[in-house]
């Protein structure tokens, strides 16, 4: 207990929040409810001092010793007995066995009542229990019997060891398999603690950078930086058990795309859907987003993106779709000193406005830079190209960015991520500045 003392004003100051129910100089007694609230979003990620200060309670007057504490005890109570070791074990007072005799009606009569009680927690504990909510979520709308184990189980503790047949069929388990239950406590212990310890990993791994990730995302990332091997269907597993969810892309009902035959072209389609040339700076791809942001304006990002390695090497962001936001970034591409163009590099995009253009058409042929168009309609044959765009817009929440300034930090820092910590499995679990450079020494 903390040694803090409290003064009349802020004892004062306690009782008036509801989910305090007695407090002393030296001590506070909380509401049942409102622990059942602090485990449910302790365990959810938030922590002590956050669900204490939401609830109404001020660190000043409290202290965080103070809490620390009560989060521990608490914990410690709930990973014992669940909800019901939250209980305030002195309001069952009633419930000691009396120093006289007692009749074997009055001995029934408790049982009875002792039995009511605990039909009673078992069926709150159905209603409010966090793991519960989560199974009905699943859809589900029964305890698990690994769970109606353990609620016998305390029951046992609290000395009911003749009436657990009698608790099995209560709950529909086997009564052989409560006791393989007992008998497994300390390798389903030290499971739960690896997962623990793998989880903290795992978290840690999907939050790297700010931005979120997938199951292999997470796998390459902890053997790129920390090392670790895990296999990819335990991190599955574990982020469902967290609740990990990384965000994807739904598909666009409204999208039709056209017949893949039609054979108008600018260009001829040099490019043919061969992504992996394997060569650095041989077969670029470009082709424009739009981007909302702010009160209803619009801003259009260009790029241009190497296909061996997935490496963007150029991009132009501007609040305008006039043709200069594709030459500019035909501009910054050739003024890029990270990696050096082949002499035979080409340019693949779809067939709008802006790359059947004369001027853009020019502008790469003078560059000596060769052309490439997809298929009209065929948005797959730019595909690497479309991905890039479909997972910034997973990260970059461009309607979120009130100014074209703030937008444009975002673009560049999710660029930043892309090319230098986002590993990506058909790379060889490499970010894609790491596989140019492993191409140009292989070469």
């Amino acid at each position: 207990m903390s040694k803090k003392h409290f003064t009349l004003n802020e004892r004062d100051q306690l009782a008036q929040n509801p989910n305090v129910l007695r407090v002393s100089e030296k001590s506070i007694t909380y509401a049942d409810d409102f622990k059942r609230v602090f485990i449910d979003e302790y365990m959810s990620g938030r922590t002590p001092r956050e669900i204490f200060e939401a609830n109404g309670f001020s660190m000043d007057v409290l202290g965080l010793k103070r809490v620390e504490q009560c989060a521990d005890r608490w914990k410690r109570a709930y990973e014992k007995n669940g909800i019901t070791g939250l209980a305030d074990s002195r309001k069952e007072a009633a419930l000691r066995l009396s120093k006289r005799a007692l009749g074997p009606e009055e001995i029934i009569a408790k049982q009875e009542a002792q039995i009511k009680l605990l039909e009673a927690q078992l069926a709150y504990v159905k209603k409010l229990d966090k793991n519960e909510r989560r199974l009905l979520a699943n859809g589900e709308n029964h305890l698990s019997e690994s769970d109606c184990f353990e609620f016998i189980h305390n029951a046992v503790k609290q000395g009911f060891k003749r009436l657990t047949r009698y608790f099995c069929q209560l709950l529909d388990v086997s009564h052989s398999g409560y006791y393989e239950h007992l008998k497994s406590a300390d390798k389903r212990l030290a499971r739960i603690q690896a997962d623990e310890q793998a989880g903290a990993l795992i978290k840690k791994a999907f939050h790297r950078k700010g931005f979120l990730k997938g199951s292999r995302s997470i796998k390459m990332t902890l053997e790129k930086d920390d090392h670790t091997v895990f296999n990819r269907k335990r991190i599955q597993r574990l982020m469902r058990k967290f609740n990990l969810v990384c965000p994807h892309r739904k598909a666009n009902p409204y999208r039709l795309m056209a017949k893949a035959t039609q054979e108008h072209r600018t260009v001829d389609n040099t490019l043919q859907r061969d992504f992996k040339k394997g060569i650095p700076g041989f077969a670029l791809l470009t082709d424009i987003t739009y981007l909302p942001y702010g009160d209803f304006q619009t801003a259009y990002l260009s790029t241009i993106l190497d296909a061996s390695t997935g490496e963007l090497l150029a991009h132009t962001l501007s609040t305008s779709l006039h043709l200069p936001l594709v030459t500019d970034t035909v501009h910054l591409l050739l003024k890029q000193r990270r990696m050096k163009l082949h002499p035979q590099a080409f340019i693949h995009s779809d067939q709008g406005c802006h790359y059947t253009s004369p001027v853009y058409q020019k502008l790469l042929k003078e560059k000596g830079l060769g052309l490439s168009m997809s298929r009209r309609g065929n948005c797959w044959d730019n595909a690497a190209q479309e991905s890039f765009f479909g997972h910034m817009k997973d990260h970059v929440k461009s309607r979120t960015c009130s100014s074209f300034s703030q937008l444009v930090q975002e673009v560049n820092r999710y660029i930043r991520y892309y090319n230098h910590d986002r590993c990506q499995w058909g790379l060889k679990k490499m970010t894609p500045v790491q596989y140019r450079n492993h191409l140009l020494r292989a070469a």
